[in-house]
């Protein structure tokens, strides 16, 4: 299982931040990126080999690579959309030989946590479907990437639908399991030769009428699409939480380590 992240994208509502940054590479705590949240999230569930789309200022995601792979181990190939300003119907596209053997496919700009990822590969093992992340807990709106469950999965998934009868927002996360691989290729193919700026939700529209697609629930999770200012001052408030979590985490072990290790060192000095 690879990791396929998508970062092409030009990030105009973040302007002027992005001008010449990739929105990925926006930070969103002292020492991490978006992508950096991606990238440990995706190494958490033991996926390490990535790739990653890029088109508007690629060199500085290149720049960065090397910084993901010494920080969290993994191994990052670099996948050039030569089409930056074409949807990212195109731009998954060029990355079909990395998904070809399954694959978990994360949107560059959303800040969730690892069990997300977790949740889907759990569920990968009994059902061969293409999966989305849904959250079906918190309010939908009409900016929302909505989605509709029939009797056999997923039957609409799009912006503009009625809230009334959706069952939860795609946040940006889904597994492609190797054996819908080809099939997906082919609908992101029919997807922009049709239209250059449809999105690969379209593409996951023609896999929803074969009934080839389910969800896995985000549960109760914070997480947020950065799209402009406001999304990416919640982002920070997210990873700076995530951050704290894990620091106190990390204190916690320690101390019960040294507790673990003074005891033992008690029953020592009693048996002498």
């Amino acid at each position: 299982m690879r990791g396929v992240i998508l970062a092409a994208g030009q990030g105009q509502r973040l302007r002027p931040d992005t001008d010449r940054l990739p929105k990925t590479l926006l930070p969103v705590t002292g020492s991490e990126t978006i992508l950096d949240t991606i990238v440990r999230g995706l190494a958490e569930v033991d996926v390490t080999d990535i790739a990653i789309t890029v088109g508007h200022a690629a060199e500085r995601i290149r720049e960065h690579a090397p910084v993901l792979e010494a920080r969290y181990g993994v191994a990052v190939t670099i996948v050039d959309n030569d089409k930056p300003h074409w949807n990212n119907a195109y731009s998954l596209w060029t990355a079909r030989e990395h998904y070809a053997d399954g694959a978990i496919l994360v949107n560059g700009d959303t800040v969730h946590p690892a069990s997300i990822e977790r949740n889907l590969l759990e569920a990968a093992k009994d059902d061969q479907r293409l999966l989305l992340a849904l959250d079906d807990h918190k309010q939908l709106t009409d900016e929302a990437m909505k989605v509709a469950i029939g009797e056999h999965g997923v039957e609409l998934i799009h912006k503009v639908q009625p809230v009334a009868t959706a069952a939860g927002e795609y946040i940006g996360v889904s597994l492609i399991p190797a054996g819908i691989a080809e099939e997906l290729t082919k609908a992101l193919e029919a997807t922009y030769t049709r239209d250059t700026t449809l999105y690969y939700e379209d593409a996951y529209q023609l896999l929803a009428e074969a009934g080839r697609i389910g969800t896995v629930s985000t549960g109760p999770v914070r997480w947020t699409e950065v799209d402009d200012h406001a999304d990416w001052a919640l982002a920070k408030e997210i990873a700076e939480l995530a951050e704290r979590s894990r620091q106190q985490g990390a204190e916690l072990a320690e101390r019960s380590r040294r507790q673990g290790a003074e005891r033992s060192s008690e029953h020592g000095a009693g048996a002498l």
